[in-house]
């Protein structure tokens, strides 16, 4: 039960009990949960959409962005953030880009990473509530949360120190790969097609994202998994609009 509210303390801004314990051990394990909390995640913003059903598009899609956001705390934003004005700026050096991702001020390239990714998924939410595709909702926060443990367990941790390097040193890899396998498994039965090109979105981001963080800083960072979470978010949001629109 721990690891499941440390999951959600890291994931999302839910209330959970204080004086839990964020021993290494325990942080490690967390990651089992991740896809679990996202399908909280996801539940949570169908209830949204089911609520303001009767709203405008527009608004319900406006409503949804801002409850997603709300939800998770714009954790996994700061990581965008951060990401891009240390790519932008970082010049191709890996100490100047680790340096400038840890920097708490937002700047120039961080602020429009910010503004296109939450745009580009109001307006892939929009065809996806005109066509009922609720399913939407449910497996993208799921999938997007498999993402820290893919990253971190095959990626070297960039930092000597930090709160990744428990994730990294203590996740337990055997019980992660063949839980994720399960889900993903079960994803694919139930939800068929979909689920298999959002498996296939959630790859193709993996994959493009470790290489990019390996070429430029030799592993990965908090930053980056957070990062990678809400790319994943919004390039399968765009798939499944895009495939939406052409039935």
């Amino acid at each position: 039960m721990s690891a499941l509210l440390v999951a959600l303390q890291f994931l999302t801004r839910l209330p959970v009990p204080s004086g839990i314990a964020l021993d290494d051990t325990t942080v490690g394990r967390s990651l089992l949960y991740y896809p679990l909390v996202g399908l909280i995640i996801g539940a949570l913003l169908l209830a949204v959409a089911w609520l303001f059903d009767h709203a405008h598009i527009q608004l319900q899609a406006a409503l949804l962005v801002a409850c997603w956001v709300l939800i998770t705390g714009g954790l996994h934003l700061d990581g965008l953030a951060d990401s891009a004005d240390a790519w932008a700026g970082g010049l191709g050096n890996r100490e100047r880009t680790l340096a400038i991702m840890k920097d708490p001020s937002c700047g120039p390239a961080g602020v429009v990473s910010l503004v296109l990714l939450l745009l580009i998924i109001y307006a892939a939410l929009l065809p996806l509530l005109e066509n009922g595709e609720w399913h939407a909702l449910i497996l993208v926060p799921l999938f997007a949360r498999m993402l820290p443990a893919m990253l971190l367990l095959t990626a070297p941790y960039a930092r000597t120190q930090g709160l990744g390097r428990a994730f990294a040193d203590h996740a337990q890899r055997r019980p992660l790969i063949y839980c994720y396998l399960l889900v993903l498994l079960l994803a694919v039965i139930v939800s068929g097609g979909t689920g298999l090109l959002l498996a296939v979105t959630t790859i193709v981001v993996f994959l493009l994202v470790r290489v990019l963080s390996m070429a430029r800083i030799g592993g990965v960072t908090g930053d980056i998994v957070g990062a990678a979470i809400v790319v994943a978010e919004a390039s399968m949001l765009v798939v499944l609009a895009l495939c939406t629109e052409h039935k």
